[in-house]
């Protein structure tokens, strides 16, 4: 396929962004300058960027409690974000969310939930809307992979597909869950054949691949809105770091060195960033520029989100109830 230089360019930039931007907070964590829980998405980069790239703001992302890449890949307010980190009042959610509770519905993004399965069914309500009014645009539905453990995973497909909802369902597998490997929770590694077993078209695609998973986006993205019904795909991915925190869990027996240090040598940005630099993209000094430039971005947000203002504590019961008149 032939891609321009600035998309290219584009999306090494929001895969540079969302890693500084994920190592920048795995520090705050561990300097206890932040609080909320952190489920970070060091190492998950292209699936996030390549599927938003596929996208319109009118398009709706959902996302589960890792959801920091989804939230910039989609276009989210980076000065917002970090405040939402610290829990200040000009976060994206208000600083009543946290980082689990992302939301910037000026980019489609309509919420991301802390509960294992959480937007599963709430993202099937804007695609039946849209279904029933005529309207355009999908609703994106990104799930890890012990997801398909939960009920409600099969009831959403299900309920999408005897109505051929306009949705596409995005499988971050990236081996674990909060405390078990994939093998240890499945009698096969088959999610897309029970995905299929629901009626969906399936692809499984090699995550760290950012074209790849562009491409595979894309295609479910048309088939999405032309009316073909919900589709699936299953990206195979690693995260680097540890299930909440900056730890990478080796310490507690979860996985080995040797499988870390295999998944770190297939690292999406640096295989992305050779990829550039070889095809004549940007030079490698380029690239050296567009990394600093990044980093600029991220600290002058970092310091944004420090000092913006505190929550009023007397505001706690606000947004919590609708109000009758």
């Amino acid at each position: 396929m032939e891609y321009s230089k600035e998309f290219l360019r584009a999306l090494m930039e929001k895969m540079l962004l969302i890693r500084q931007t994920e190592m920048r907070i795995a520090q705050l964590v561990t300097d206890k300058k932040i609080a909320t829980p952190c489920h970070l998405y060091v190492g998950q980069e292209a699936v996030a960027v390549g599927v938003c790239a596929a996208l319109e703001d009118e398009d709706y992302v959902f996302s589960p409690h890792r959801s920091h890449g989804h939230f910039l890949a989609k276009g989210g307010n980076l000065n917002k974000f970090f405040a939402e980190i610290f829990c200040r009042k000009e976060g994206c959610s208000g600083g009543r969310g946290g980082s689990m509770h992302l939301c910037e519905p000026s980019k489609g993004l309509l919420g991301s939930s802390s509960i294992v399965a959480g937007v599963l069914g709430i993202g099937l309500g804007p695609a039946m809307k849209r279904k029933i009014m005529g309207e355009g645009g999908i609703s994106v539905i990104f799930h890890g992979d012990c997801v398909p453990e939960e009920g409600i995973w099969h009831e959403s497909l299900n309920f999408a597909a005897v109505n051929k909802l306009p949705v596409v369902y995005v499988c971050e597998n990236n081996l674990y869950a909060a405390s078990l490997p994939l093998n240890e929770r499945r009698v096969s590694d088959n999610i897309p054949e029970v995905a299929a077993a629901h009626g969906l078209p399936t692809q499984v695609v090699f995550g760290n691949d950012v074209l790849a998973v562009y491409e595979a986006a894309k295609e479910a993205v048309k088939r999405a809105k032309d009316g073909e019904g919900p589709q699936f795909i299953e990206y195979r991915t690693y995260r680097w770091l540890g299930h909440v925190g900056p730890r990478d869990d080796i310490d507690v027996g979860l996985r080995s060195r040797e499988e870390l240090d295999e998944w770190k040598a297939k690292c999406p940005i640096k295989y992305f960033s050779n990829k550039l630099v070889e095809d004549g993209v940007m030079t490698q000094a380029e690239y050296d520029e567009l990394f600093e430039v990044v980093n600029t971005r991220v600290s002058e947000a970092e310091k944004f989100g420090a000092n913006a203002p505190k929550v009023d504590p007397e505001t706690l019961l606000e947004h919590v109830y609708s109000e009758v008149e």
